[in-house]
């Protein structure tokens, strides 16, 4: 596939593989049920099952420092489930998730230049949008 843009693979491959591990979490660390994670991330049953059984994002892996991090936003929204959505936005810019992201892309998009450090580049990203 050619032309694909970072928040596709974003979309794709990044969030669902956080959400599967947010919800690993939240079962294996945190002894919540399937039902009860469906419902501190507003997802189905059906959802954290295939999470679970890695039907869903099981191509995405991450170090255990960002699955550290996952864990510790796993408890987190446990407690305040109006949290999701911020820590999902903070562990999409962790360093280490952009850089899962950016392989991605590299595998996913071969007319990308060599070298190519878009997602990284927060001033390049910053100069753009003026």
């Amino acid at each position: 596939m050619q032309n694909q843009m970072p928040q596709e693979i974003e979309v794709w491959y990044i969030i669902p593989a956080l959400r599967r591990e947010i919800a690993k979490s939240m079962i294996v660390d945190c002894n919540l049920s399937q039902k009860q994670v469906s419902d501190h991330m507003g997802i189905t049953e059906a959802a954290v099952s295939q999470y679970l059984s890695s039907k869903r994002a099981k191509d995405v892996v991450f170090s255990n420092a960002v699955l550290d991090e996952i864990k510790n936003s796993a408890k987190k929204i446990i407690d305040d489930e109006i949290l999701l959505v911020p820590e999902m936005m903070r562990l999409c810019k962790l360093t280490a998730v952009k850089q899962v992201m950016c392989d991605i892309h590299k595998e996913q998009d071969v007319k990308l230049p060599e070298g190519c450090d878009i997602c990284f580049d927060e001033d390049l990203i910053k100069v753009q949008m003026r």
